[in-house]
């Protein structure tokens, strides 16, 4: 096969025909990028962002929900709906209350734990030799 002009397992020139490097054994010119390793820190970022996304959609739906209740409403027994409505809007406001405490404290904690790491971090940092 001398003279095909296929493609060789290994080029010679460490170069595909596309003009990429070509893979060894050796790891040397590689196509593939290395492999990007997640920090402690990195991953408690993004778990506090979403976390705290979740609060935030949250506490606008409580919002939401407040804007259409009244505090005090005078009923006569015709108005039976408007008190079901309001009952409902109530049993809606008690249930995610609970949950936005947790949410919200969690929240707090992991941001003083992500500061807390960063402070760490940059005290060993600092007393690293140069």
């Amino acid at each position: 096969m001398q003279g095909s002009k296929g493609l060789s397992p290994k080029p010679a020139t460490g170069w595909n025909q596309l003009g990429a490097a070509a893979a060894t054994d050796s790891g040397i010119g590689s196509i593939s990028a290395p492999r990007w390793r997640m920090t402690p820190m990195v991953g408690l970022l993004i778990a506090w962002g979403i976390l705290t996304t979740i609060l935030v959609v949250l506490m606008i739906y409580k919002s939401t929900l407040t804007m259409h209740e009244d505090d005090s409403i005078f009923l006569n027994e015709t108005e039976s709906q408007m008190e079901k409505d309001q009952v409902e809007i109530l049993a809606k406001v008690n249930k995610i209350t609970p949950i936005l405490k947790v949410l919200g404290a969690l929240s707090g904690l992991m941001i003083l734990v992500i500061a807390g790491l960063f402070v760490y971090q940059g005290l060993m940092m600092a007393s690293t030799p140069q």
